[in-house]
């Protein structure tokens, strides 16, 4: 995803607005033990400057009207923190207020009692001799709440206890839980459609009658009906409760305002200053169909794409099939050549909870020119592959995501295929067997999110006439090696040097770390391994690695990402890419 301009200039102005000036005090804490400064801000409604505004120095303030109950307030997060018996004195000076606190001795867990038919003890976060938190004990009987509700226990008996001595600065845990039995779905009532048909929406819907009760598939339905971009409001009611089977609600809102546009001026690490727009008809003749034109210029790139999306437009094994197509035309500038293509695709999909199908046919026109554009220090060592090349050719993709979130994942894996095969009946059609393969896989130990991507690439030319250059392996960029920008590595011939010629073989390994720094701010460290060789199923080459540093900045829409990498033989090889989203 990129960076547009219109989102740079709404985050400075975010920043950088000036707020409602009221009556504030300087603050300084003293005498606190087990908390941070910046934790009692926090809890204290304190403001301090903002990460980003890294120039300044600290300057934590209390607004003044919140200074009448500040002891109180203090008690009141030090005994949810398990310290009843903290005090605090407050000393206010014109300018300034100042805070003396004795925290005393804390409340601590003794014991913990469980009696429960169904393991339980990796949910409850305090253990004896812990510091009694209120918050924890409450998170570890809504987790509880929230697995049972997962795995279909909706008739559950829990009783939590928390039995607090304050003369023996102890506390009781006491844990009582009954699963009961597995609840089914029930009967599916469909609410306040107009213009979409029943068929429509029951593609989308995972809560179907008979499956086992799980809130994890009434998100899913949840996350899959707004999708369709054809409603305002999405309600799933599954409150009701007949003999262990839940009916499903659902009450609609269809879309009022169904065009879209969308215009920007931003950024991209590949292609550099670019504008974009496109417009977007969503609901486009009822059922959910949708229609989008995008059109996008730079220097290096002019894109014109038209695509049309219907949802369920067959059902095969009482599975919904959906139908899309898009024709477009591209002008895209490589080192050393160019390439000019019309193109249009037809395909069919269905996506059934993790996994995700896609069989298609694609025809190409493609037209390659050779350029003089290349860095100094680069070669021609031989004649780009010019002329017009025709490609028709059926396609697969398969992709299954077992990862936690699409967004910002913490555990789980990714594996997803590519296959497409080049046909021809004329001596200007290619025929080749170009396949595709990656993994991910994701695992978070407390704090550190470790995660690896592996990818390996064949192309199989049969034909004598050859391929367009653009469509061979390339590597570099967010989400290959980030020593180089994208698309730029081409075959290689040394751990340091490349061509600008596409490779028949590829294999990239990216390893990296993630941990927090401060807030929502991460740093990251990783490496990137790459393999392009110029023969198909040639494994044998050279390997360019690179390793590198990052910052991530976590947002509602993922992780904003700065990554700089560097070759790891010669440094003076470096790149910056930047990203809204995660490449694991």
């Amino acid at each position: 995803m990129k960076i547009t301009f219109l989102f740079m200039v709404s985050m400075c102005m975010l920043l950088f607005a000036k707020e409602v000036d009221l009556p504030t005090h300087k603050i300084h804490f003293t005498g606190q033990e087990h908390f941070d400064e910046s934790e009692l801000q926090d809890a204290l409604g304190v403001d301090n400057k903002s990460f980003f505004e890294f120039w300044k120095k600290d300057n934590p303030r209390i607004k003044d009207k919140l200074i009448p109950s500040l002891e109180e307030t203090i008690e009141s997060f030090y005994r949810s923190e398990g310290f009843y018996e903290a005090t605090s004195k407050i000393k206010e000076t014109n300018s300034t207020v100042f805070v003396s606190i004795r925290e005393n001795r804390p409340v601590r867990v003794d014991s913990i009692e469980i009696e429960s038919d169904y393991n339980i003890t990796q949910f409850i976060q305090l253990k004896k001799g812990d510091i009694f938190r209120a918050k924890a004990f409450i998170d570890s009987k809504n987790n509880i709440i929230s697995q049972l509700l997962k795995e279909g226990y909706c008739s559950y008996d829990l009783d939590t206890k928390a039995y607090v001595d304050l003369e023996k600065y102890s506390v009781e845990l006491k844990y009582i839980l009954h699963k009961g039995g597995i609840c089914t779905f029930g009967k599916l009532t469909l609410l306040g459609l107009k213009t979409v048909e029943d068929d429509v929406v029951i593609s989308r819907v995972r809560a179907l009658e008979g499956e086992r009760f799980s809130t994890t598939l009434v998100q899913e339905t949840s996350n899959n009906l707004y999708e369709l971009k054809a409603f305002d409001s999405v309600l799933i009611n599954v409150d009701r409760k007949i003999y262990n089977v839940i009916p499903v609600d659902i009450r609609f809102e269809e879309m009022t305002k169904p065009y879209h546009f969308e215009a920007g001026l931003g950024y991209d690490t590949f292609v550099g200053p670019r504008v974009h727009a496109q417009i977007t008809k969503y609901n486009f003749f009822g059922n959910a169909r949708k229609l989008n034109l995008k059109a996008s210029w730079s220097k290096l790139e002019q894109l014109l794409i038209l695509s049309y999306f219907k949802p369920a437009f067959l059902t095969l094994f009482n599975k919904g099939i959906d139908i899309g197509a898009r024709i477009g035309y591209s002008n895209l500038e490589f080192d050393g050549f160019k390439e000019e293509k019309v193109f249009s695709r037809l395909y069919l999909q269905h996506e059934d909870g993790r996994l995700k199908l896609k069989v298609g046919m694609a025809i190409e026109g493609i037209d390659i020119t050779a350029l003089d554009n290349l860095n100094e220090g680069d070669e021609l060592q031989q004649a780009v592959n010019e002329g017009l090349f025709f490609l028709a050719y059926p396609y697969l993709d398969v992709v299954y995501d077992a990862r936690d979130s699409k967004l910002n994942p913490k555990y789980g894996y990714y594996l997803a295929g590519h296959t497409e095969l080049g046909l021809s009946d004329d001596d200007v059609s290619s025929v080749y067997l170009k396949t595709e393969l990656e993994a991910r896989i994701i695992h978070t130990f407390s704090n550190l999110t470790l995660s690896a991507v592996g990818k390996v690439g064949i192309l199989d030319i049969e034909s004598e006439n050859g391929l367009p250059e653009s469509k061979y392996f390339f590597a570099g960029g967010a989400f290959s090696n980030r020593a180089y920008g994208y698309r730029e590595l081409g075959v290689i011939r040394s751990s340091t040097e490349d061509t600008i010629y596409g490779a028949s073989t590829m294999l990239n390994l990216s390893l990296e770390a993630n941990y927090p720094i401060w807030g929502d701010i991460y740093g990251a460290v990783f490496t990137d391994n790459t393999l392009l060789t110029e023969d198909a199923y040639d494994f044998s080459g050279d390997v360019i690695s690179s390793a590198g540093l990052g910052v991530r900045y976590m947002t509602p829409i993922g992780p904003f990402k700065i990554d700089v990498g560097f070759n790891i033989k010669d440094p003076s090889i470096y790149g910056i890419s930047f990203q809204i989203g995660q490449s694991f």
